[in-house]
């Protein structure tokens, strides 16, 4: 018998701003999800993972299309989801047991009922014994466990979750993905399905019936992955290890044609290709541990390990190493190119003028070089770019590149920065 849906996303668009201020977060998305399934939500940051949760939940409306719950259109907030943040979200002022309680209160549930759901639910959690502690006395995988309990105190059909164990240490994040998983495989938690969004790819893969890969500029989906591996997944087994390596080969796609992997300038036709936040300095060190692998190239993977990164910042700089022409991906494998090789053999201002020579080919940094060149004294104020730059990307996403290009520029000594008077020059015009 085939599991009824729970949820049914079909068509849905999400934009913000308006006029030629317009953005789409994400695009044409249709997901579905049954009972009984566990589904993580990946991507890179700014795909619209979390965006695509609060619509789903009915914390946002979505612009165009539709959300469906057991055939019912949402309006408003979903009664039958509730929704796990990564940040704990507790009252310090309360209990542990009366944070607990405090969801089944909105809920008009009588106290002698609330109080009797609160301990079943932390003694289910683990936190027996601490109901009348408060949240300063607990470490911070305790907190998320009551964040947990509070969650699934409203027993919740659809529970979602927020990347719900980043903001802990490894250890204490490890111990409370477990404890989630035996708490659902066991059956000893009222929820019908998982809805996980995380960028943490071996934990998605370790929890997951289902990972859906998204993409961004805008957000859509790229790939929907059944893992059929059986429960307790072992990290190391050739089985889990190849999915791994699926997913990192669907996420990082393949270096396109320099036409095409370049983008556009702004206010020119096409997309504007944005600069990835990355430092030199860390860039140098991934192009500097692929000349050292037997072929000058690596499973991405294994980098996340051996460079001690997570897979959001492992793609960021495979993505800078892209666009500057340093490495090419292709099937999860990235590889040095002979123009990389020369980077990592050269002194270190022969690496500032490589650098340079691959920033002006960049048309985003190339029209700031311009702006640059045309203005008055050769310099200009960063909110003006920033301004500028708002015509291309989200405001946060426009301050973020003024940052990146600063940075970059600084390095390659083409721009310098007056943090004083947040005024941008060119390098030249600072020694005249």
């Amino acid at each position: 018998m085939t599991a009824s849906a729970l949820l049914d996303v079909r068509s849905v668009n999400q934009m913000y701003g308006s006029g030629e201020r317009r953005f789409t977060a994400v695009q044409d998305i249709n997901l579905s999800i049954k009972e009984g399934e566990f589904v993580a939500l990946v991507g890179p940051s700014g795909c619209g993972k979390s965006t695509l949760l609060r619509i789903i939940t009915g914390l946002n409306k979505p612009t165009s299309g539709v959300v469906l719950y057991r055939d019912n259109v949402v309006n408003g907030v979903n009664p039958h989801a509730t929704i796990v943040f990564q940040t704990f979200a507790l009252f310090p002022w309360l209990t542990v047991q009366k944070n607990v309680e405090l969801a089944l209160k909105v809920r008009g549930i009588p106290p002698v009922e609330r109080a009797r759901r609160a301990i079943a639910l932390l003694d289910k959690v683990g936190l027996d014994g601490f109901e009348n502690a408060y949240p300063r006395e607990l470490s911070g995988g305790m907190r998320q466990k009551v964040g947990f309990a509070r969650a699934m105190a409203v027993e919740p059909e659809l529970l979602c979750l927020d990347e719900p164990f980043s903001a802990l240490d490894v250890l204490s994040a490890e111990a409370l993905r477990g404890e989630l998983l035996e708490l659902w495989t066991a059956g000893d938690i009222p929820t019908k399905a998982i809805l996980m969004v995380t960028h943490n790819i071996e934990e998605a893969i370790t929890l997951a019936d289902r990972i859906v890969v998204m993409g961004k500029e805008p957000g859509h989906i790229v790939a929907d992955l059944t893992v059929d591996l059986p429960q307790p997944r072992h990290r190391k087994s050739p089985e889990f290890l190849a999915k791994v390596d699926l997913i990192y080969a669907t996420l990082a796609g393949q270096t396109e044609p320099e036409h095409l992997e370049l983008g556009t300038a702004p206010g020119e036709a096409g997309r504007t290709r944005s600069l990835p936040d990355v430092h030199a300095g860390n860039l140098a060190g991934l192009l500097e541990a692929l000349a050292e692998r037997p072929g000058d190239r690596a499973d991405m993977y294994q980098l996340v390990d051996e460079l001690k990164v997570d897979s959001d910042h492992l793609f960021q700089l495979t993505e800078a190493a892209e666009v500057l022409g340093f490495a090419t991906v292709a099937q999860g494998d990235i590889n040095l190119t002979s123009l990389g090789q020369t980077f990592v053999d050269a002194s270190i201002l022969a690496r500032k003028e490589i650098f340079a020579t691959r920033l002006r080919r960049l048309p985003i940094f190339r029209w700031l070089l311009n702006m640059l060149e045309k203005a008055d004294k050769h310099s200009l104020e960063q909110d003006v770019i920033q301004s500028a730059l708002e015509l291309e990307f989200p405001p946060e996403e426009a301050e973020k590149q003024v940052e990146v290009a600063v940075n970059w520029g600084r390095y390659a000594e083409l721009i310098s920065y007056d943090d004083g008077k947040a005024m941008i020059y060119l390098e030249d015009a600072t020694k005249k």
